[in-house]
């Protein structure tokens, strides 16, 4: 089937554990989703960690070393070895999935060696005003990445590289400290006065050293595993004049599309749209404001106004740039962005990403997989059955049907190109209830069933279109055409 609706899943969570060998994993999974309509994957990070194979892959520490060299305690990532992850995208290939991968640039972790740097102690909530006088300290700042031994590069990081650190070693300290002579990037998110500094070692993008080995990795990265595009990791602590001309030079010498998204963590709106504007829209971003929207709803009992659902949203105004989320590996339980959409309204707010005509949705590892550690079960049976009708039925022009407080409906047209498409999605975070809802031409004198097995009884709709629909409380409904060509996949 050609041409169908992409939908992209975010291939691991947190507590994913190094026996569960993601890389072989998704290597045995690619068929099966490719099957039920995921076109994209953003797979973790495949570099070493500060804390080898137990790393989620956040701490960087060697960029090189994709799981071939024995540092930081192991050969293999969390994830696999080198091969398998070269194994992994090449199977998601043959499978026409598009492959993203995760880059961590913002800040290094694990050092090999101190250096003695002379620095100045800044205010953690104020991060422009200075708390104490400059000082040399001992910095975990030299890595010299002895077991590669210059294999791919020969590129050492030294403090010259970074604008700061969170430890002085001379005086077992915790704090924020600014090299003597560095100065925090402006175009950053101005949280704490202004948030260039997040973690680690915080990278200086200001060094044409730093720029250049950079984009060297970058191509290198793209020659070893022909991936697809990228997830940048916390472009909201890196300065935008850098992320823009990353993105834009890398797609004029390489002549590739790849693929973008950003992970700029605010629940408000006006900073995205701010960020897209500093980057002239060079890539998505995920929509966050729309997840918090979801866990509010989640949490309220009912007493949410559904109507405003997607109010404040990044999808409601560049729908063309907005990734549609429920949740990710930051906003598990245990997790420093914790806000878990309840599990009750999940099938709604996944309804609300994957059946709408914008926004490109991303469904999460630890929604379809279940996440034990957390005790939190797997929805694969009904996710799958969601994907399907995303794939399938998802087509055509929409009609929003957002009058109710606690009822939403809207319905999608279908099209000529996909034989049977066209639904009606109603859902309600309170009460069940029913709505006279159009959905055109191409389902008129049908008669639809719910996919989801909520509601056994069947919706006539007559030759104008038009047919009542129905949702039971706190749950969602997706009606189909009931004799469609795809029956036998749900």
């Amino acid at each position: 089937m050609k041409n169908i609706n992409p939908t992209m899943m975010q291939y691991f969570e947190w507590y994913t554990k190094p026996e569960d060998n993601l890389w072989h994993k998704v290597t045995q999974d690619a068929s099966h989703l490719s099957s039920i309509g995921i076109t994209h994957i953003w797979l973790p990070p495949a570099y070493k960690g500060s804390g080898g194979q137990n790393d989620t892959g956040y701490g960087v520490y060697d960029m090189y070393d994709l799981g071939e060299f024995m540092q930081k305690g192991s050969i293999r990532t969390k994830y696999g070895t080198k091969e398998e992850y070269l194994t992994a995208i090449h199977t998601l290939h043959d499978y026409d999935i598009q492959v993203l991968a995760d880059m961590v640039f913002n800040h290094r972790l694990g050092a090999d060696e101190l250096e003695n740097v002379l620095a100045t102690e800044k205010d953690a909530k104020d991060r422009n005003r200075s708390i104490a006088s400059p000082k040399v300290i001992q910095a975990w700042t030299k890595y010299n990445f002895t077991a590669r031994n210059n294999m791919y590069s020969s590129f050492q990081w030294n403090w010259t590289h970074f604008h700061g650190i969170d430890y002085d070693e001379k005086e077992k300290k915790t704090s924020i400290y600014l090299f003597y002579g560095k100065h925090w990037d402006e175009d950053v998110d101005k949280e704490n006065g202004n948030f260039d500094y997040l973690m680690g070692e915080d990278i200086d993008f200001s060094n044409p050293e730093v720029v250049k080995e950079i984009f060297t990795w970058t191509k290198w990265y793209l020659q070893t595993t022909h991936v697809d595009g990228f997830r940048m990791d916390a472009i909201k602590h890196i300065k935008a004049s850098f992320m823009k001309d990353f993105i834009t030079t890398l797609r004029k010498e390489t002549k590739q599309e790849l693929f973008s998204i950003g992970e700029y963590w605010s629940s408000h709106v006006e900073s995205l749209n701010h960020y897209l504007e500093q980057v002239d829209a060079s890539l998505s971003l995920f929509d966050v404001p729309l997840h918090y929207n979801f866990y509010q709803a989640s949490h309220n009992n009912g007493n949410y106004d559904m109507r405003h659902i997607f109010d404040g949203t990044l999808v409601s105004c560049h729908p063309d740039k907005a990734i549609t989320f429920v949740d990710n590996h930051d906003t598990q339980v245990g997790q420093s962005l914790q806000s878990w959409v309840q599990d009750w309204f999940k099938p709604l707010a996944y309804s609300l990403i994957l059946f709408r005509n914008v926004g490109l949705p991303c469904v999460f590892y630890g929604s379809y997989y279940g996440i034990p550690e957390k005790n939190v079960p797997s929805m694969k049976p009904w996710l799958d059955k969601f994907i399907l009708a995303r794939k399938f039925f998802a087509y055509g022009d929409e009609r929003d049907y957002f009058d109710d407080y606690n009822i939403l409906g809207f319905t999608r047209s279908g099209d000529s190109e996909h034989p049977d498409s066209g639904m009606a999605v109603i859902l309600s975070d309170g009460p069940g209830g029913s709505k006279m809802m159009n959905v055109g031409k191409y389902l008129s004198n049908c008669i639809l069933y719910d996919i989801t097995g909520n509601l056994k009884e069947t919706v006539y709709v007559d030759k104008d279109g038009n047919g009542i629909f129905y949702t039971a409380g706190g749950s969602v409904s997706i009606w189909v055409k009931a004799n469609n060509i795809y029956k036998n996949h749900f």
